[in-house]
């Protein structure tokens, strides 16, 4: 088969004021935004299994959309013609990047021998792929939710037939990873949690995957996988409780088992929202905590309960989010991973390039409006102003550890009457509401 995708050619830059649908209007690939190119900053990657392999199928109705890959009947033959049109759609696009799970790119044998020769066999293909168009693998992970063996969990499962199934599973998706020079492996539980605290041992299912995700740790090593190893927090869906809730929920995890040199986290916009947390914060969360390591890149639907996956268009999210990598120096060797489905009504083949393009639109906004915003330093010079109470006198000696309760109960009767100032919320708003809608205009 010649073209995947003939009616869509290369999309290019063509400036803000373009109506192409099929163009960029913010992300201009070379251009330099604080000091990088804009793709060095952003690091753009495909999800495979949401762009590849998602057809729009819901709890509700059957697959909405056809791909062009999807004529053929045998399974391997088919994903193999998967992979062409996945490497056609990144280079159109301009991607550098991509993600997989391992169930992603070849489809589950009879067996787990069988399993792993089809992912050989992919793989290979895969590799020629990257070789020929010097696109890479941002991180890869293995696919430990879908199966009905995981129904009770994979590292948290209470058979232990499950735990050592898991492990290999994850041996190989490792070995591929490695192979393929990913530069990062994630962890995802969304079978790692509880439906009833009436059947659950959550203490053993805790230490189990502490002892798990250390034995892929020390797997990873003595393979010679030198990329970053990552957590990728969600709070319920599918299961009712998961115990990488949130950023700080698996900032604690990782500190109790003494795993917190080992794994960063990648965070997702959409499992913030269902945590009940704003995308910046986790971002800023993970960040002050030296965590940040890698953003899949989508947005919820605040109106609904479960995680949607859109993909991200709001300029005001996006520009707090690359405040947050600015400041982090960057999210290399992470990036921004579109964790994002087209909607089931959206099922011809050029909506998936038109998603991603608003995609990359957005964030490509939000880095121009972050990188302007924190060069005039509006905001960070009101924030240090707020704190200046610490930088002398009583506040100092509090910073220094060189004041106790005694002497701040003496400075507290001395001082009688404590005067607050405003904390300028409105003002502040305004001021990025003025950088998001007049930054980089050009």
């Amino acid at each position: 088969m010649g073209e995947y995708f003939p009616g869509v050619g290369k999309i290019r830059y063509e400036g803000p004021l373009s109506p192409n649908p099929l163009a960029f209007r913010e992300y201009h690939a070379d251009e330099i935004v604080a000091g990088k190119p804009m793709k060095e900053h952003l690091r753009f990657a495909m999800s495979w299994w949401h762009t590849i392999c998602s057809r729009g199928k819901d709890m509700f109705g059957d697959e909405a959309a056809v791909r062009p890959w999807d004529q053929e009947a045998d399974p391997m033959k088919r994903a193999l013609m998967a992979a062409d049109g996945a490497f056609e759609f990144m280079e159109k696009l301009g991607l550098e990047f991509f993600c997989f799970h391992d169930r992603d790119i070849a489809p589950e044998g009879e067996t787990l021998a069988e399993t792993n020769a089809r992912l050989d066999e992919v793989a290979a293909h895969i590799r020629e792929h990257m070789k020929r168009t010097g696109i890479r693998l941002l991180w890869g992970t293995a696919n430990l939710f879908s199966h009905p063996r995981y129904v009770h969990g994979a590292a948290t499962s209470c058979n232990a037939d499950v735990f050592a199934f898991a492990a290999a599973q994850v041996k190989k998706a490792m070995e591929l990873t490695r192979n393929l020079g990913g530069e990062g492996y994630v962890f995802w539980g969304g079978r790692e949690g509880y439906e009833t605290l009436l059947n659950t041992n959550m203490e053993l299912e805790m230490d189990n995957l502490a002892r798990f995700l250390k034995m892929a740790v020390d797997y990873g090593r003595k393979i010679g996988f030198s990329g970053q190893f990552l957590i990728e927090p969600k709070p319920k869906e599918p299961t009712k409780h998961q115990y990488d809730y949130d950023v700080a929920s698996v900032l604690a995890f990782l500190r109790k088992y003494g795993l917190e040199k080992d794994f960063k986290i990648n965070i997702e916009a959409n499992h913030a929202t269902l945590a009940g947390h704003t995308f910046h914060h986790e971002l800023h969360l993970a960040r002050v905590n030296g965590m940040l390591g890698s953003i899949d890149a989508n947005q919820g639907d605040l109106f609904l309960g479960w995680d949607t996956d859109n993909f991200p268009t709001d300029p005001f999210t996006t520009t707090l989010a690359m405040v947050e990598v600015l400041k982090n120096g960057g999210i290399a060797p992470g990036g921004l991973n579109f964790d994002a489905h087209v909607r089931r009504p959206s099922f011809q083949d050029d909506d998936l390039f038109l998603a991603y393009i608003a995609g990359m639109d957005a964030f490509a906004k939000g880095l121009r409006v972050a990188a302007d915003l924190l060069e005039s330093g509006e905001i960070e010079e009101f924030v240090e102003k707020r704190y200046g109470s610490f930088a002398s006198g009583i506040g100092k000696r509090i910073l220094d550890g060189t004041a106790g309760f005694e002497e701040l109960e003496a400075y507290a009767l001395a001082k009688g009457r404590i005067e607050n100032s405003s904390g300028r919320q409105e003002l502040l708003e305004s001021i990025l509401n003025r950088y998001v809608l007049n930054s980089g205009a050009r």
